[in-house]
């Protein structure tokens, strides 16, 4: 499979071809979760606390009454119990009036249950769906492949997700496992910001042999094992080095950053659907703190206020140009486990908030502090850093590999940019 990724906003969107006649819905893909979801009904969708999306003409809706091959899923089915995963899988079943022994043997033809779906703050709630999913088989789209029978969430009314969303994680519902690739891998190379809503480029999305044939070349650091979410990417984090060289600064991190306690806390998520890096206290702190007393630059308080971010500076351009002044701020580099080095391309740690002014552009860490909420992930590598390097989830080895590169001008975007 094969699919080019356009930037929309704070996100990557990949096109979903569903129905018979195929409609087009555009969807944000997110490894780290695992539910494949549309907006249904062209008139019935209701987003709740959406206004900023309001009349945004990228907004698709998939409509069941125009697809002839579209299913309602019914209790019999794995993925019903999947969805409503709990202490007890069969309850909403039952209370649709599937008897316990029906529920046992799996033969229950009532219709699934509708169910409910959280994402940090947004909520989903819908019905789950079948129908046939086409997928692009090569680069150039020449060849495509009719998925029947895919499971999805078919969503009626939803609280801060007006965008569909493509679950890329490692569960039974997510669309790598339904196409039988969860034990191959899939690989991304997500371009800059720069691009966003550019509807000329795209980004390569690669999943099948090809992402992860001929990788050897990458540094490659495991995926954490984590008994308690077992269907999502951890990576241990070692430490983060501010600068190069010998005026480089290793700062230590905490060891929850690459191990969990008892109850699956902990750890490195690596997830395309959240935008920023996130980092626990006080280490966030300490990072703060290192680049603030290395950078010479003035403090630009009014645009910390303005954007939320911590860290923001006035930067010298030299003609109004903001790409030629990346040297004048530190480097940061992440040390993964297994001897993992990333130095972040230019512009994945701070970015211009603006055109430059007056021979100075303001530039902010895009960094962003954990919540303190004592359960979860300890740290989040977002898609942000992610930026303008190859990024391949090697699934049948367990472990994640990283390259920087130019994205805009690789050969596998050559490859899907006609």
């Amino acid at each position: 499979m094969m699919e080019p990724l356009r930037e929309l906003r704070d996100g990557y969107i990949i096109s979903l071809n569903l129905g018979s006649p195929p409609q087009v819905i555009q969807v944000y893909l997110d490894t780290g979760s695992d539910l494949t979801w549309v907006p249904c009904g062209n008139l019935s969708f209701n987003c709740i606390d959406c206004q900023e999306y309001t009349n945004n003409p990228t907004i698709s809706r998939y409509s069941p009454l125009h697809s002839s091959s579209c299913i309602r899923d019914s209790c019999a089915s794995q993925l019903c119990i999947d969805v409503h995963s709990s202490d007890n899988p069969y309850d909403p079943c039952n209370i649709a009036g599937c008897s316990l022994t029906s529920l046992m043997k799996g033969v229950c033809s009532r219709p699934c249950p509708s169910f409910v779906y959280t994402y940090g703050e947004g909520v989903v709630s819908g019905t789950l769906t079948r129908d046939t999913l086409r997928v692009h088989g090569s680069a150039s789209g020449d060849v495509t492949r009719e998925v029947t029978s895919f499971g999805f969430g078919c969503a009626g009314s939803t609280y801060r997700e007006p965008i569909g969303i493509a679950g890329f994680g490692k569960g039974s519902l997510s669309l790598p496992s339904q196409l039988g690739f969860i034990q191959k891998g899939f690989s991304h190379c997500f371009l800059a910001f720069k691009f966003a809503n550019n509807p000329n480029v795209s980004s390569p999305l690669v999943v099948g042999d090809l992402a992860i044939s001929s990788k050897e070349h990458l540094e490659f650091t495991p995926m954490l094992k984590n008994l308690m979410y077992p269907n999502y990417y951890y990576i241990g984090l070692e430490g983060i080095t501010v600068g190069t060289g010998t005026s480089g600064s290793l700062i230590q991190v905490p060891s929850n950053l690459r191990e969990f306690d008892s109850s699956g806390n902990g750890g490195m998520l690596i997830d395309s659907g959240t935008t920023y890096t996130h980092l626990p206290q006080p280490f966030y702190s300490q990072l703060l703190s290192k680049l603030e007393s290395i950078i010479n630059h003035p403090r630009a308080t009014e645009a910390e206020a303005q954007t939320g971010f911590d860290l923001c500076f006035r930067v010298p351009c030299i003609n109004n140009i903001t790409n030629v002044d990346d040297h004048l701020l530190p480097s940061i580099t992440f040390h993964f486990m297994n001897n993992v080095s990333l130095v972040l391309p230019q512009g994945n740690s701070f970015y211009a908030m603006g055109a430059p002014r007056n021979g100075t552009v303001v530039k902010c860490l895009l960094f962003q502090s954990m919540d303190d909420e004592g359960y979860g992930p300890a740290g989040v590598f977002g898609s942000f850093q992610q930026q303008n390097v190859e990024v391949v989830y090697d699934l049948e080895n367990q472990r994640i590999g990283f390259q920087t590169m130019d994205c805009a001008s690789s050969s596998a975007f050559q490859q899907l940019h006609n």
